[in-house]
This record gives structure tokens, C-alpha cells and sequence, in this order.
């Protein structure tokens, strides 16, 4: 079985040589991000923060992300009725850092301001408020968004902090802030659309970190409720780091994390839209999800290269948590992917 040390004291994340100080999965960001002691130069550190906002027919991601060579905006419009996306995405060359993203998810703002593009993201006590406006956005179309997210502090999110086996300078920093309730709109052109926190979740992938070049990574997410009401989500994934310490594997269920152990993706990567099916090793999550579509994109820069398949899609099938409580999922709405970056 796997180890599945729980961080429980406050700590810096680095020590003066540039190693974790403490390595496992935390309920909350205990570890303060100290980025004065990474020992590499600013085009190995790459931060992010990743927001998706799902309402039953649509949904919206955002992401603002500082990979050192460049810098990143990423906006994608989803039409689960339609199955299809609009994606656009704003290089910023060199931007080594100077986006300056929060050192901590519980505090802090990102504000850009670019000829056709505004955008902040703003922490404001138990809230998230997202705001943009991209008037070029599919090729003239144009894109407002306000969104605010509301965080309840009591419930428990999921933090790792894992090297990278034989390069301990090398290290992924990262919290997943699931089953945020979402209110606000999104406008079109001249279309408008609602999002009511009674149906509409996001979910906050907050990145820091030195990585090796050449990582595929695979992630799955959703956040809802199910027929009786109660709050449900999960965070699944693996393959980069060392996660000899813990897994990023956990359910959420009425707030309160419920850790897993190792949890595998079952994929066509002949047909990315054929059934996903995800199998733990303990037993307590066998789940299965119905492609709705595959945002997939092909970024090659040379240097720099990502190939992307972000498939959202109906999770169905069965969880255990921590007491042996058997709950049954039907038709939640999140995502999977499989990602290969050489950054």
C-alpha cells in the first residue's frame, strides 16, 4: 500500500538548498512558498492558476500561467448541448516571472491589463471573483465574464508537495480547491448566460513549482450534488513526481476530504471520446465517464511543445469514504485529461 503522509504543521516549502522541507498531501496550503530558495533560473519555475466553471449545458476556463520562457492566458468557452468549444489562447514572451502570481492561494490578486484583454482574478474573504473582458475573443466575437466562487474555509481542499525522484531541487507545489459554488454571467456577442450557484461548481488548480522538461500527466476533477443533496467531488491523478510520499487521489463529500490511494486511468488513445474508466487500488473509487467533448489542443513552439485532451463528460459508478460509507454517483459533470508538456 501506499504511503499517505499527512502533512500537519506549518513549515516553509524550501529549505536554504532548495529541497521540500516536508513531503505528503495537506487539507489546507500550510506550506509557505518561499520562492527566494529555488535553485534554478526562472525559465525551469512554472506557475499557474487554473479556474473551470461548470453550469449543466456550459461551462468556462481560465488560466493565467507564468512558464518562465512564456506567459500564458487561456480562455475556453464549452457548449455541452452543442458538444462543442471556443478556445483562445495570448502568448506573452519572457515573461520570467514578472506576472508576479500570488505565493499563496489564500491571498492575493492577478491583474493584467493587455491592448485587448483585461482580466483579475481577486481573493476577497470567503470569495473568488473572476473578471475579463477579451473583445478580440473568437476573432472579434467577444468575451465578458463575472464570476464569483464562494469557498467555505472550513472544508478541506488538496495540497502535495512532491520532488522529483534522483533531482530533490525539482518540486510540484499544488492545491486543488474543489466544489466551489459559482454565480454570475458570461456574455457572447450578444448572448448572455447564467450561472447559479445552486447547479454551478468550479474548481481552483493552483500550480507552483520547478519541473523537469518532458512530464504527461494525467488529471480528473469534478464537484456537485448528488440525488439526496449532499456536496460531492474528487481530485484523481498521477504520473509525474515522486509520489512515494502520497497520492493526489481524494474525495470530497459535504466538505470533509477522504483520502485514496492510487488511482488508474483506463484510456482509447486510438478514440479519446470512448468511455474513461478510472479503478482504484483500494476498491473505493470504480467510476466511469461518458465523453460529452475533447478539448484538445497542439501547442509546438520547438522548445516549448503540449499536446492536450481535456475531455468533460458524465461520471457514474461508486466511492467509499474514510467510515466504509458506500455513495453512488449518477451522471456528475466534471473532466479528465491527459496532458504531455515539454517546457
Amino acid at each position: 500500500m501506499r504511503m499517505q503522509h499527512e502533512i500537519i504543521e506549518p513549515s516553509d516549502l524550501l529549505d536554504p538548498f532548495g529541497e521540500l522541507v516536508q513531503k505528503g498531501w495537506v487539507r489546507k496550503p500550510l506550506l509557505n512558498y518561499n520562492r527566494e530558495y529555488i535553485w534554478h533560473g526562472c525559465t525551469r519555475i512554472k506557475e499557474w492558476d487554473y479556474y473551470a466553471i461548470l453550469h449543466p449545458d456550459y461551462g468556462i476556463t481560465f488560466t493565467v500561467a507564468d512558464l518562465g520562457y512564456i506567459g500564458l492566458i487561456s480562455i475556453t468557452w464549452l457548449d455541452f448541448k452543442k458538444k462543442t468549444y471556443l478556445s483562445d489562447d495570448i502568448i506573452l514572451w519572457l515573461t520570467r516571472g514578472k506576472l508576479g502570481l500570488p505565493r499563496t492561494s489564500d491571498k492575493g490578486d492577478i491583474i493584467i491589463n493587455k491592448k485587448k484583454i483585461s482580466l483579475s482574478f481577486e481573493r476577497k474573504a470567503d470569495m473568488r471573483v473572476l473578471k475579463i473582458h477579451h473583445s478580440d475573443f473568437n476573432k472579434g466575437l467577444g468575451l465578458n465574464a463575472e464570476l464569483t466562487l464562494f469557498q467555505d474555509p472550513s472544508m478541506d481542499t488538496m495540497v502535495i508537495a512532491s520532488s522529483w525522484k534522483k533531482k530533490p531541487t525539482k518540486f510540484y507545489y499544488n492545491q486543488k480547491i474543489n466544489c466551489m459554488p459559482a454565480r454570475g454571467f458570461i456574455t457572447l456577442g450578444s448572448d448572455k448566460y447564467e450561472f447559479n450557484e445552486k447547479n454551478c461548481f468550479g474548481v481552483l488548480d493552483w500550480g507552483r513549482g520547478v519541473w523537469t522538461y518532458k512530464n504527461t500527466w494525467y488529471w480528473g476533477s469534478a464537484s456537485g450534488k448528488i440525488k439526496d443533496g449532499s456536496l460531492i467531488g474528487w481530485n484523481i491523478g498521477y504520473g509525474f513526481s515522486d509520489r512515494s510520499q502520497a497520492s493526489e487521489n481524494i474525495i470530497f463529500y459535504n466538505g470533509r476530504g477522504h483520502k485514496l490511494e492510487d488511482v488508474s486511468f483506463q484510456i482509447d488513445p486510438s478514440n479519446y471520446l470512448k468511455p474513461w474508466k478510472f479503478t482504484s487500488n483500494d476498491g473505493r473509487f470504480e467510476m466511469v465517464m461518458e465523453p460529452l467533448l475533447d478539448r484538445n489542443t497542439k501547442i509546438d513552439l520547438k522548445i516549448l511543445k503540449s499536446i492536450q485532451h481535456q475531455i468533460f463528460g458524465y461520471f457514474t459508478g461508486d466511492i467509499i469514504l474514510d467510515d466504509g460509507t458506500k455513495v453512488h454517483v449518477n451522471k456528475l459533470l466534471g473532466f479528465a485529461e491527459k496532458v504531455l508538456n515539454q517546457w
